[in-house]
């Protein structure tokens, strides 16, 4: 197995060796035991489910909660070779039924899936018929209300499980403290698991916190003395355009990123980024996910985050490649203050949360009893004004109906028109024969795209389609929608705004199945992780690293001497034993003599560790001696 594992890793991923404790993880997948794996941001953990997962004959069904991951981890296994597939809100019925059943007979490797499809009887049922060789649940610490991003559709993982009772299960994550890791166990099920922690100290990564008035002007500064590829990480849109416009006008080159943007803006400003042909990213926290960028320098926090699983996972993001990296976190007191009132307002009254809710359903005109997993395209600005509400006070409502089950918000959303014949070739040549019209693009279609066009959904570019039949792009996706009302193809159409699901059927407002107590414990939860991140800002006397492991359960004692506190320690120290060697010179100039025994009685000394290496530093370089009854003397 061992062996197998190898060769995939180097064939399919084109790597020779695993990275710390992946191999220890990948073999106890391979032995069909239950693992939870801890592994730090950038340590590699979807190797961890992928390799064993094509060792093994059979589909790996993937949980994960961000859209964006699963299409970028979709993406570069189909460029490797590997059939991969997912499924998650804002995709059409028809769509999801061609990639379930391409998972059963198909020779698919990855399914991956947002954990509110998994009890949709749809997936229930195929599931069943699927091979499975593997579950595998990232971001493993959305199932716990302990966690900073709770999700109850993570709840229905275990119930999936004994349709497969014999298929491990691995859930991953990169930041869980022990109270998370122990509700993950308990939550998944997990029988006997093998538990897998990586260290959460980076050895070359400098974590440092700068209390001052003018950030933006702090933050150029560090630009003008570390080089190389930057983040900088700020709470809102208008922030980032304006910070990067500045940064650009002092000669640094930067962008920004967050996701209002269009799909086509965010992958251009990222691959400039990412080529280094832009060296300095302006973000959101929309930013970084997925983003694997070893040669990033300097991640600048110009405002608090949330918690600090959020702060690790963000400053974590530079220093990839194992070459010295800093993270440096900008704040004040006004900072501190509004970071635990936003943490007070993040779960508004009960009353608020169902007036939200009854206003998303008049606003898609949704009556009770309908609308199971149905996404619409959603624009937060302009619900609040039709509506007449605060802006961020709806946004943090809508967070805790999706908390509770209700909605889904995704709010960096794209899916590129695709397309799928629903007929097989000889009727689909009847057809032609039969409706010149459309003749030619049918056999475009077939020209560009090929055979697997009969398979599974394609995607597709109307633009370049239109021009190759000299058409304008608005006919050509009229002629399309044609096809698909006369059943001969399904036609899903190009989604790029935000988008919001409601995951069950539309509820009676008044009636909202919202767990107080739930919410109540959720709410104290976030208060308490604000005061955790502010207590990691305001304590300028034990080592960064420590305090970052120490809050993830990891306890050392191991000073990092790279973060703010070792440098300023290390400076004091320095300073103190220049003090002491400047004392002891002085004393043996001044014909005062001493030996160990009485070090204590010369004023400005002491008998401790300091002044004993001081005084055996300056015998080894020649500066002092000691005579045969251990008194110092000045060598002549």
């Amino acid at each position: 197995m061992e062996d197998k594992a190898y060769h995939i890793l180097k064939t399919v991923f084109g790597y020779s060796e695993f990275r710390p404790v992946q191999l220890d993880i990948v073999l106890s997948v391979l032995d069909g035991k239950d693992s939870l794996a801890l592994l730090p941001t950038g340590g590699g953990k979807s190797i961890c489910f992928q390799v064993p997962a094509l060792v093994k004959d059979g589909i790996c069904v993937v949980i994960s909660p961000l859209i964006a991951l699963m299409k970028d981890q979709v993406d570069n296994l189909r460029k490797k070779g590997v059939l991969a597939a997912a499924i998650y809100s804002g995709m059409g019925k028809r769509e999801i039924d061609t990639v379930l059943d391409n998972c059963i007979y198909g020779n698919y490797k990855f399914l991956y899936v947002s954990p509110e499809r998994l009890k949709t009887e749809i997936f229930i049922e195929r599931f069943k018929r699927m091979k499975v060789n593997l579950i595998a649940v990232d971001e493993a610490h959305c199932i716990s209300q302990w966690g900073y991003d709770f999700r109850p559709p993570y709840l229905e993982i275990a119930a999936i499980r004994p349709h497969h009772p014999d298929i491990p299960c691995i859930a991953l994550t990169a930041s869980a403290t022990v109270q998370v890791r122990e509700d993950i166990i308990e939550k998944l099920e997990l029988k006997n698991p093998r538990i897998f922690v990586k260290s959460f100290s980076r050895k070359n990564l400098s974590y440092s916190v700068r209390m001052v008035e003018n950030k933006l002007e702090k933050a150029i500064e560090i630009f003008n003395k570390v080089s190389g590829s930057a983040i900088v990480y700020l709470r809102n849109r208008k922030g980032t355009k304006e910070v990067a416009s500045i940064l650009n006008q002092l000669g640094i080159s930067s962008t920004f990123y967050h996701a209002g943007l269009d799909n086509i803006t965010r992958e251009k400003r990222q691959l400039e980024w990412k080529t280094n042909r832009v060296r300095v990213m302006v973000a959101t926290n929309a930013f970084g996910m997925g983003i694997d960028k070893p040669d990033v320098r300097l991640v600048v926090h110009l405002d608090l985050p949330e918690n600090l699983e959020n702060y690790y996972q963000e400053a974590g993001r530079a220093g990839r490649d194992e070459k010295r990296a800093f993270a440096v976190l900008l704040s004040n007191e006004q900072d501190m203050i509004a970071l635990e009132e936003r943490a007070k307002q993040a779960y508004p009254p009960i009353d608020f949360l169902k007036r939200i809710y009854q206003s998303l359903a008049n606003y898609y005109r949704m009556a009770v009893g309908s609308g199971y997993l149905s996404s619409f395209d959603f624009d937060i600005s302009t619900f609040a004004s039709t509506y007449n509400l605060e802006v961020l006070l709806t946004y943090n409502a809508i967070k805790v109906l999706q908390e509770e089950g209700l909605v889904e918000l995704n709010e960096s959303f794209f899916n590129p028109s695709s397309l799928h014949f629903l007929v097989n070739q000889s009727k689909l040549y009847e057809f032609q024969i039969a409706n010149a019209k459309l003749d030619p693009l049918i056999k475009l279609l077939l020209r560009t795209y090929g055979g697997e066009l009969f398979v599974e959904f394609i995607k597709i570019q109307e633009g370049k389609l239109s021009k190759s039949l000299n058409l304008s792009e608005k006919d050509l996706i009229h002629m399309l929608e044609q096809l698909d009302n006369l059943g001969i193809l399904a036609y899903s159409k190009r989604k790029d705004k935000p988008q919001i699901t409601f995951l069950t059927e539309r509820l009676d407002a008044g009636k909202l199945p919202l767990d107080h107590k739930r919410i109540e414990l959720r709410k104290q939860n976030t208060v308490n992780k604000a005061e955790s991140m502010v207590a990691y800002v305001k304590n300028p006397k034990l080592c960064r690293a420590i305090q970052l492991s120490s809050y993830f359960g990891e306890e050392s004692d191991d000073f990092c001497g790279i973060c703010d506190v070792c440098l300023e320690r290390i400076k004091k120290e320095f300073r103190y034993q220049n003090q002491v060697r400047e004392k002891i010179i002085q004393t043996l100039r001044a014909g005062l003599l001493f030996s160990m025994h009485n070090i204590q009685e010369v004023p400005g000394l002491k008998n401790d560790e300091d002044t004993i290496s001081t005084l055996r530093e300056l015998e080894e370089e020649g500066m002092i001696v000691a005579d045969l009854n251990g008194v110092y003397k000045l060598k002549n």
